[in-house]
């Protein structure tokens, strides 16, 4: 490794301990805030731990790839060839309902308990009616090959490794095999899984595994989890398949029923643990908690995850949740969620996986950075669909639907310092605070269905390249464009039509040529718009997917200064982008319904100076 890439490792492990402290710090302050009686007092408090958490969760570099992330965490134990066990030389352990026998050494027999205290190989079979299966093997590497075994155990977990360096469970081929436990464990208890191992554990084969996990959870490791093959069901009271280090699925089939959360890694304490990834396999995980859930990051490059995270009380499940950064970097993901599909406490990457998203709150949020570079992303329903801090969409097809805003980059603290403005609504003159956010549009296509604004930030926005599609909302409360600070273009397609009263454009000091037209009436679906220059020739055109007063729109063919007309009426054919078609229709017999300056805001409006839209 480099000088230089050690110095960057270092610091990135400095910057996840620092994050991971301040929002331990952070959680433990509203506890106390919240048993605090003085006004005053807690108000003041808690406006500094959501300051405090703002910085904390912005330190995140939200562009990060899945290597580098992976490369800054814990090394993962498995490796190639350790659920390929040879049953030749295994040691035979027959399990016969209430009793056991085996042929050679490490294994002990106590009635219907089997204690292994030897590295080795070891071939199970056969059922135990109220019996386990305990790893005692200090230092020493355990494999269990499973070839067709059923266990239950009415005192506590059905197989409990409770001491070794590493264990491997091989699923045999073709073997069906089952675990159930206790339908209660202490609060104190370690071993408190159907499959329990305080040691790394890894799980392959080409057989299937069904766990019952009665009293807690379906399959835990106190260190890594690592899944190589098989097909493993799990249905657990609380959560489904838990690595205290991380949890990494390469490969297999794995359907998870839990209540509560289904893939999770739980350590908080060190800065490179407690994260989840998965690069293969099929994962299908349906929860009353979160449905994937890590303390540091969730990285997916491979695969098909599905995920609903249902709750059936009055709490509020997300999809995929981490605590420093999400990256999706390949593979499929398909998220239902009753709050936030995906959700990070810092950070959330798209970077090539195609992912499909259904929210009860947020399509995605990150308290800091949200970056889209690659891939698809449909958010097919949600209250706000883009929501993060700083949001920067520079590659790939995102496609949102909301029943609020569909682009919000926004958080708790703001200022009106450094707001601009000119004149009554023009130029950002609308009252609201500038906050430090921003909305970047620099590649890549945006299409936003929103019944709230549209795309929307508390603080600047800029849009120097890609295509933005804006169906905005048909009430007058909205915009399909709000920004509270400066808003310019200078590259890239822009088309946003909604509502006209509240409308935003874009700053005068734009590098590229805007212009805003509020019709001279609303316009219902449906309906086929052409923008025509001073030449007759048409510029753009847009099929409304909702009733309209208002189109801004943006492009290189526009030049500031200049008269256009908007038509509506005419044809459009071919294919399109959120309704602007990417070739443009003809007028025909259209109907001129407007006629605008490029550069110049509509009276009334937000926008053509220095500052932005109203918040």
């Amino acid at each position: 490794m480099s000088k230089r890439s050690v110095r960057r490792t270092r610091t990135m492990r400095a910057i996840r301990t620092k994050l991971m402290a301040v929002l331990a710090s952070v959680a433990l302050g509203t506890a106390v805030l919240a048993g605090c009686s003085s006004g005053d007092g807690s108000s003041s408090a808690a406006a500094g731990a959501s300051s405090t958490s703002s910085a904390a969760a912005a330190s995140v570099d939200g562009s990060l790839k899945a290597a580098a992330v992976l490369a800054d965490n814990q090394d993962v134990h498995a490796e190639d060839g350790d659920t390929d066990a040879d049953a030749s030389e295994a040691v035979e352990i027959e399990l016969n309902g209430d009793s056991a026998s085996a042929e050679g050494d490490g294994v002990g027999v106590d009635g219907a308990t089997v204690t292994i205290t030897a590295a080795g190989t070891y071939r199970l079979s056969g059922g135990l009616d109220d019996g386990q299966v305990v790893v005692k093997a200090p230092d020493a590497k355990v494999t269990l090959i499973l070839d067709g075994v059923e266990i239950s155990n009415s005192e506590g977990a059905a197989i409990d490794i409770a001491d070794a360096d590493e264990a491997v469970v091989v699923l045999a081929d073709g073997s069906e095999n089952s675990l159930a436990d206790t339908d209660s464990y202490a609060e104190d208890a370690e071993a408190n899984a159907a499959l329990y191992s305080a040691a790394d554990l890894t799980i392959g084969g080409g057989g299937s595994l069904t766990v019952k996990g009665n009293g807690n959870d379906g399959i835990a490791s106190g260190d890594g989890l690592v899944i190589q093959g098989g097909t493993l069901t799990v249905d657990a009271a609380d959560d489904g398949i838990r690595g205290k280090d991380y949890l990494v699925v390469n490969g297999g089939t794995v359907a998870v029923t839990a209540g509560g959360d289904g893939l999770k890694a739980d350590d908080t304490e060190d800065a490179d643990r407690g994260y989840v990834a998965v690069s293969g396999g099929t994962v299908k995980v349906t929860a009353e908690g979160d449905g994937v859930d890590a303390a540091t990051d969730v990285v997916v490059t491979g695969g098909k995850v599905n995920v609903a995270a249902q709750a059936s009380d009055d709490s509020s499940p997300h999809g995929l949740k981490s605590g420093v950064i999400t990256v999706l970097e390949g593979g499929t993901v398909d998220v239902d969620a009753s709050a936030d599909a995906l959700h990070s406490d810092s950070a959330v990457h798209l970077a090539g996986a195609t992912v499909t998203a259904a929210a009860g709150d947020d399509g995605v949020h990150a308290e800091g950075d949200l970056v889209i570079s690659d891939g698809t992303l449909r958010i097919t329903t949600s209250n706000e669909g883009l929501e993060g801090k700083d949001i920067l969409v520079s590659g790939g097809s995102t496609t949102v639907t909301s029943r609020d805003d569909g682009v919000n980059a926004s958080g708790g603290e703001t200022s009106s310092s450094d707001q601009g403005g000119q004149g009554g609504f023009g130029g950002g003159g609308g009252g609201e605070s500038v906050g430090d956010y921003t909305a970047k549009v620099t590649g890549g296509t945006l299409v936003l269905n929103a019944d709230g604004d549209g795309f929307d930030s508390n603080g600047t926005a800029e849009i120097t390249g890609g295509t933005v599609v804006v169906n905005g909302p048909e009430t007058n409360g909205n915009g399909a464009l709000d920004v509270n600070g400066s808003f310019t273009v200078s590259g890239g397609t822009l088309l946003a039509a909604g509502s006209a009263g509240m409308v935003v454009a874009p700053d005068s000091e734009s590098g590229q040529g805007w212009l805003s037209a509020t019709l001279d009436s609303s316009v219902p679906s449906g309906t086929t718009l052409h923008v025509v220059d001073a030449d007759g020739k048409v510029v753009a055109t847009y099929v409304t997917s909702k009733t309209v007063q208002n189109v801004v729109f943006s492009s290189a063919a526009i030049k500031s200064g200049q008269e256009y007309r908007v038509y509506a009426g005419g044809s459009s054919s071919g294919e399109s982008t959120g309704g602007l078609a990417e070739k443009t229709g003809e007028p025909g017999s259209a109907e001129a319904i407007a006629t605008v300056t490029a550069g110049e805001a509509p009276e009334g409006g937000f926008g053509g100076g220095p500052g932005g839209g109203r918040g």
